[in-house]
């Protein structure tokens, strides 16, 4: 993994410290050295602008959650770079998961401080940003309840407290919000999209919704099927603030909809049809 490492983070204050900027050259990741390997992507060229919002859509296994890992360190690409870089301070960044992957034997609170006590942050600094983190996703007075105590939709508002909290240049979504109901997805997308346009973060988001990807993304990258390469990127044209419900309500949200599986479907089908061959 390629990191520009700049100043150190004390150099600049958290409340200047916006998103990253990524490119990502002729990326290329290979499963398997036997007679037929498995190329699960194949030269993905990305560039992604400081605070951008990019939305990631693709049928089932053409290499998304791939892409993330390997952008979060978690795996290693087989061919190609990246780069993560922002002015002034060296770059983390943070995973928010479909399972929100908190600790059942923590409170809210402690789930969100951990991070940071890993990263022996100071008892002082870590309290302020602990609290900064629950008011930023409205779970403080939820603060000493335990996983077990909470809805799915607030379990997953803890992760993102705990995601944010750590103050990452670039946050790494895979599909968090899929495993909620309908209302407390919109919710979920809602309360998102604000953080994001409150703290400036680099995000990139995986979905299988195309209209999750309209209504949160500035730009759209839709890959192909196995071996994933990048076949369109679509820019989103809805100014922010966005209201999700009425955008997801107009007619031009709707024909961009439309237009973006018209470009996915032949690839959703192929896929379908390698999955049963």
């Amino acid at each position: 993994m390629a990191v520009v490492e700049a100043e150190s983070r004390a150099s600049t204050p958290a409340a200047q410290r916006r998103g990253a900027a990524v490119d990502i050259v002729a990326l290329r990741k290979v499963y398997g050295t036997g007679p037929v390997p498995i190329v699960a992507l194949d030269d993905i060229d990305l560039r992604i602008a400081a605070g951008e919002f990019v939305c990631i859509v693709g049928p089932s296994g053409c290499g998304k959650s791939t892409l993330l890992r390997i952008l979060a360190g978690l795996d290693h690409q087989t061919g190609g770079s990246f780069s993560v870089e922002a002015a002034g301070w060296a770059v983390e960044n943070a995973m928010v998961f479909q399972e929100s992957g908190l600790f059942p034997w923590m409170s809210v609170e402690a789930n969100v401080r951990f991070g940071l006590m890993t990263r022996g942050v100071p008892e002082f600094e870590a309290a302020d940003r602990v609290e900064t983190a629950l008011k930023l996703v409205g779970l403080t007075k939820f603060r000493r309840h335990y996983p077990h105590q909470l809805s799915g939709g607030m379990r997953q508002r803890s992760a993102i407290a705990r995601a944010f909290v750590t103050d990452p240049g670039m946050l790494l979504m895979d599909e968090p919000f899929a495993s909620l109901d309908a209302q407390n997805r919109v919710i979920l997308q809602a309360e998102l999209v604000r953080i994001w346009e409150r703290t400036g973060k680099t995000v990139v988001y995986v979905t299988h919704s195309i209209e999750e990807a309209l209504l949160l993304g500035d730009r759209t990258v839709v890959m192909t099927a196995q071996p994933g390469r990048i076949k369109q990127i679509i820019d989103v044209p809805f100014p922010h603030p966005r209201d999700l419900i009425t955008l997801s309500a107009s007619a031009e949200f709707g024909k961009l909809k439309l237009d973006i599986w018209r470009v996915l479907e032949d690839e959703v089908q192929r896929a379908r049809a390698e999955m049963e061959t």
